[in-house]
């Protein structure tokens, strides 16, 4: 059973503020060079809208891995960055999936994976150590 009342915010917080800053070095570093990767950028969405979507996906996903993390027990920096690693393998699995079909590059799915498997194993391990 799910218990709403107990989520601790101080880690949704710190861990959808370091989602943001760790998705703009990383997207900036990866993507710095995006004309030579046309592959990537073809589906781009223009204006602001991507930045508002990633700013509020940035809290919601930390809020998410603490109902995971608070609710399965976890109140360790391991145990929570494994909880953590295996979200980013889920994603990745659905990614995998979906570069079987061509719905998204090599690259592309490289480019993802990494991503969702180092900040999903940082946000778990936020949410371990902060409860």
């Amino acid at each position: 059973m799910i218990e709403w009342g107990n989520i601790n915010y101080l880690p949704v917080l710190v861990g959808g503020i370091i989602y943001m800053v760790y998705g703009g070095i990383y997207y900036s570093l990866v993507l710095s060079n995006k004309n030579k990767h046309e592959d990537i950028t073809t589906h781009e969405s223009k204006g602001p809208f991507k930045y508002i979507y990633s700013v509020i996906m940035a809290f919601i996903s930390s809020f998410l891995m603490a109902l995971l993390v608070q609710n399965i027990g976890v109140n360790d920096l391991l145990g929570g960055a494994g909880i953590g690693f295996i979200v980013g393998l889920i994603i990745t699995m659905v990614y995998l999936k979906n570069s079987f079909f061509g719905l998204i590059s090599k690259k592309s799915f490289m480019i993802a994976i990494v991503d969702h498997l180092i900040i999903f194993t940082i946000l778990g391990a936020i949410h371990g150590i902060l409860i």
